[in-house]
């Protein structure tokens, strides 16, 4: 596996966070996005930034491998803090390029804000996937959904649909950089200008493709040679049940959510 890629990835261990049950985890992580989303102002965003560090050291995971689960995700940040850069406008104009404006009190300010809310939110959410294996999150999210399989919604199969593409991000980064190698090793010049590295794209898209492809087709046979017909009738070896350590980060997690709110309401 590529070792510079661990979104998606489960890192062992025996931490209190390690375990905790996964639905205890998925659903604290749905509500530390809407504690992050409520969160206006700097110092609220640094009670969330200090939670979150927080249990990163009660997870035991290293700064460097949360900066590589996060590594891969920073294009999407970076995308959303530009556009708010430029589209938010307000206060004393620093650049001025005809239609495109950059203020300092709107424009900046967001532009950092939103980029910090983003980077806290998706280090909160990548500490569930290293703290958790993929079948015990597909798990979790299939028990999530279980209320609304009476109006038709298929619990099971969204489950399992999220559970496979956990796990073949890894494996997606991995075919990237062995493709990637490998055309290097033939000549191709992926790295020169920028107009010829979107040209010889194609040399990494094709292979790369065909490769997922045909992963897809041999999980697809599998699945079939084990008579796959959905989660009706299904058992557990290891059922998931709650504990007090459960309790305790539920509480937790509304402390967070009461320490915004205050911060929200007095500032």
């Amino acid at each position: 596996m590529n070792p510079g890629f661990s979104f998606g990835s489960y890192v062992s261990g025996t931490s209190c966070v390690h375990r905790l049950d996964p639905r205890t985890k998925l659903i604290a992580g749905c509500a530390f996005i809407v504690v992050l989303l409520c969160a206006k102002t700097a110092a609220a965003l640094a009670v969330c930034a200090a939670f979150t560090a927080l249990c990163y050291a009660l997870a035991q995971i290293p700064p460097s491998k949360a900066a590589r689960s996060l590594a891969p995700l920073m294009a999407i940040v970076v995308i959303v803090a530009v556009l708010n850069l430029f589209v938010t406008q307000g206060g004393q104009v620093l650049v001025d390029w005809g239609i495109l404006r950059i203020s300092s009190e709107a424009g900046v300010q967001t532009c950092l804000f939103m980029g910090a809310r983003l980077t806290i939110m998706m280090l909160g959410m990548s500490l569930i996937t290293l703290t958790t294996m993929t079948i015990d999150l597909t798990e979790a999210f299939e028990w999530v959904l279980k209320p609304f399989a009476r109006i038709g919604v298929p619990a099971h199969e969204l489950g399992m649909i999220m559970g496979i593409a956990l796990r073949f991000m890894p494996q997606f980064a991995n075919e990237l950089a062995v493709v990637y190698h490998a055309q290097v090793s033939r000549g191709a010049r992926l790295s020169n200008s920028p107009a010829r590295g979107v040209r010889m794209l194609t040399s990494l898209m094709v292979p790369l493709f065909t490769s997922v492809f045909r992963h897809a087709e041999t999980l697809s046979a599998a699945m079939d040679a084990r008579c796959y017909h959905g989660g009706e009738g299904r058992t557990h070896l290891h059922p998931l049940r709650f504990a007090p350590r459960d309790a305790a980060a539920a509480a937790f997690m509304a402390v967070l959510a009461g320490c915004v709110a205050a911060i929200g309401y007095f500032l």
